[in-house]
């Protein structure tokens, strides 16, 4: 089965505050479908993290060595794209539109054989896996409102990220995590994610180090993205000494930027993000790596529906794994497929079993938030 064609979706109108400067907008457009056809009329879909603009843009690069090309075999198709940018673009924007192509690639492979990715990947050693509810930051009180809102959804963890954290004072950032588990109580697992990506981010292992005490005295699991995206040495200093599990990895492209981390033994959880960081392909690789230092792989998941289909399929397919990210209230996750993820009673989601990554666009739902598509 040849690929005949690929088509780009640009999603906005509903974009979730992401808590960057300007986040509030909600017709920014960060995410882009990108479907992939074969020559007889089956279609995958991916996800990519970045705006339509810059998928195209790298399409102009990508499409003649892509159509033509078998849709059977995403890993060697994905990694023709990576290879023949060798001089326009190591990573950054075509990386992550090789993402999406990827994703979609799989998609298809799967459908074309009936079979679930997640099996096509190797095989599942699960069919559930607990998400955890994906919230920003707020001041005590409107924090107390989100997190009592999750719980009372059914999720049994919870991650809180950014703003206001580290961005205060120490003291408050302690009134912040005291809230959470105050209001949450000891049965619901809780997670922190600073943001050291943000522009200019000010804090360093010192800071960190201190932080990561305090966060260990109220039990948290994890530590995310305390120091800036690439400080390998800061993140294994950090590791050596912190109570809790550090974590980073959401904006690294490409396997050769983890490497790093992963020999260095710099974490106990990469956190790559499929519709970035090169695909399932470049996702399955970096999982095994990361497997075989003792290091957990938890996706990052700040994405849509598509972009949680395949973080369930890679986590199905990983001997260990214990979370995915789910952001709620979302409409790019919770609106537009034809059956949504849903929690069972035991806080857990299904990993899809269908065909490809076992979802159905609903079409018109998408058409809402994709309307010059």
């Amino acid at each position: 089965m040849k690929i005949v064609d690929v088509r780009t979706i640009a999603l906005g109108g509903a974009t979730h505050d992401h808590g960057w400067p300007g986040g509030t907008d909600p017709n920014v457009q960060y995410n882009t479908l990108v479907e992939v056809v074969g020559e007889d009329g089956l279609t995958g879909i991916g996800s990519c993290y970045t705006t339509r603009a810059l998928v195209e843009g790298a399409l102009t690069l990508l499409r003649e060595h892509l159509l033509g090309e078998s849709g059977l075999m995403p890993e060697r198709v994905s990694e023709k794209l990576r290879q023949s940018m060798f001089w326009l673009g190591r990573g950054g924007s075509v990386e992550h539109a090789i993402s999406g192509i990827d994703i979609a690639l799989w998609d298809l492979y799967g459908k074309a054989l009936n079979e679930p990715v997640s099996r096509l990947l190797g095989g599942d050693y699960r069919d559930r896996i607990k998400p955890y509810a994906s919230i920003l930051f707020e001041e005590p009180g409107k924090l107390r409102e989100k997190l009592l809102e999750q719980a009372s959804r059914g999720f049994k963890a919870i991650k809180m990220g950014w703003r206001p954290f580290g961005r205060v004072n120490e003291k408050y950032d302690e009134l912040l995590i005291r809230t959470a588990r105050e209001t949450v109580g000891e049965g619901v697992e809780l997670m922190v994610d600073a943001g050291g990506s943000e522009q200019f981010w000010p804090h360093g292992v010192s800071w960190a180090k201190r932080t990561a005490q305090m966060l260990g005295e109220y039990d948290v699991v994890w530590f995310e993205e305390a120091l800036q995206p690439d400080d390998v040495a800061g993140f294994r200093e950090l590791k050596e000494s912190s109570p809790v599990m550090i974590s980073t990895g959401e904006v690294l492209v490409r396997r050769q930027a983890f490497q790093p981390f992963i020999d260095a033994r710099a974490l106990d959880i990469i956190q790559p993000d499929l519709t970035k960081c090169g695909g399932l392909s470049e996702g399955r690789k970096l999982a095994w790596a990361a497997y075989d230092h003792g290091i957990l792989l938890v996706p990052h998941g700040w994405n849509t529906a598509i972009g949680v289909a395949a973080d369930l399929a890679l986590s199905a397919a990983m001997p260990v794994a214990r979370w995915v990210e789910f952001q709620t209230g979302v409409p790019y996750i919770e609106e537009i497929l034809t059956k949504p993820f849903q929690l069972d009673a035991d806080g857990l989601l299904r990993v899809p079993t269908g065909p490809g990554l076992g979802i159905e666009l609903n079409r018109e739902a998408l058409a809402k938030y994709a309307p010059r598509s």
